[in-house]
């Protein structure tokens, strides 16, 4: 995935970290930086009393005028940089999020969310999946206190054979291509003509190969750990500087939206996580 349009989501309650480190990938990159500051529209609390009313009304106001202040805030800070970026604004209810996040994402070649708008219980989940479901473009997950770049040194691909799997190595490709080493991760693989094949991991080895991949194939055992517990270890012995996956294993229904590896690796990641769709 070769990036020239960068979308970055920010709240209206956070630091300038996430824009920084936004403003420092898309520098790196040579891209175009779309920043979208986000605020949750205050549903009404209670029937149709005066009081009720006029109290929503105050605090959405007040909403409105803390997301002009990180507007304003926002613009000031990229006009002291030397990208070429756009600000927008989202106001919206809660049930409408992905939507209008997947609506702007499908103009970008990569999604970026920090670590700031993790730590934002109300909407982070709606966000991720506004990004991972209404948009074909990747998702660039970047935990508090790790550097958001483009061009990883090392990469961890966490491998099932299946195709979320294999739709996240192809965005990945330019990274993987680039990196100095790849390591295919498969968990407790069960070897088969079929799936993974009678060598676990070699056919996408081979693959890699021919696009000139560095590639090793790392087979782990889980040992009774869960398989992002074993994947996020892996990750930080090999030094890992990024790490590169599918999203949803199961169906939407069973995993409840956000569930099994997807949802604890989205919730903890060692390092900065490719995901796609």
């Amino acid at each position: 995935m070769r990036a020239k349009t960068v979308l970055s989501i920010i709240g209206v309650n956070q630091n300038d970290e996430d824009l920084r480190s936004a403003i420092e990938l898309s520098r790196a990159a040579g891209a175009y930086l779309s920043v979208l500051v986000t605020a949750l529209a205050i549903a009404p609390v209670g029937g149709y009393g005066e009081v009720s009313s006029s109290a929503w009304a105050e605090e959405r106001e007040r909403e409105l005028k803390k997301l002009g202040e990180e507007v304003a805030a926002t613009k000031a800070l990229l006009q002291s940089s030397d990208i070429s970026f756009d600000v927008d604004r989202l106001f919206t209810e809660y049930g409408w999020v992905d939507n209008e996040i997947g609506e702007r994402a499908r103009y970008a070649d990569v999604t970026l969310v920090g670590g700031g708008l993790l730590a934002q219980n109300d909407m982070r989940w709606r966000i991720l999946n506004g990004a991972l479901f209404h948009s074909p473009a990747p998702i660039l997950i970047v935990p508090k206190g790790r550097v958001a770049s483009l061009q990883p040194r090392r990469v961890l691909v966490a491998w099932d054979s299946r195709n979320e799997a294999s739709h996240a190595v192809r965005a990945a490709m330019e990274q993987l291509t680039a990196a100095e080493n790849v390591h295919v991760v498969i968990v407790d693989p069960r070897a088969s003509t079929r799936g993974t094949g009678e060598e676990p991991g070699a056919e996408l080895a081979a693959f890699l190969k021919r696009h000139g991949v560095d590639v090793s194939v790392d087979i782990l055992a889980s040992g009774g750990r869960t398989t992002a517990d074993t994947l996020r270890q892996h990750a930080v012995d090999i030094g890992a500087d990024m790490m590169v996956m599918g999203a949803y294993g199961h169906s939407r229904m069973r995993e409840r939206i956000f569930g099994g590896t997807t949802r604890s690796m989205l919730e903890a990641a060692p390092v900065p996580l490719m995901m796609t769709r």
